[in-house]
């Protein structure tokens, strides 16, 4: 019992795998490389700044013909 495998298609899949591991990994050190904020620092960041604003202003816009 075996399965027949292209070559390409084999490559195609290990080097898939290898960039969806390093996307996770990536983020996974991303993520842990950010400091935590306690809720005393919290508190003053938002005396400081106040809350965003759930309505964004656009900064920029234009039209581009392709």
């Amino acid at each position: 019992m075996g399965i027949k495998v292209d070559k390409n298609e084999l490559y195609s899949l290990i080097k898939e795998a290898v960039r969806e591991v390093l996307h996770e990994e990536t983020l996974e050190f991303f993520f842990k490389s950010i400091p935590s904020v306690s809720k005393e620092e919290m508190e003053d960041i938002k005396k400081l700044y106040g809350k965003p604003s759930a309505d964004k202003e656009e900064a920029s816009s234009e039209t581009v013909e392709i």
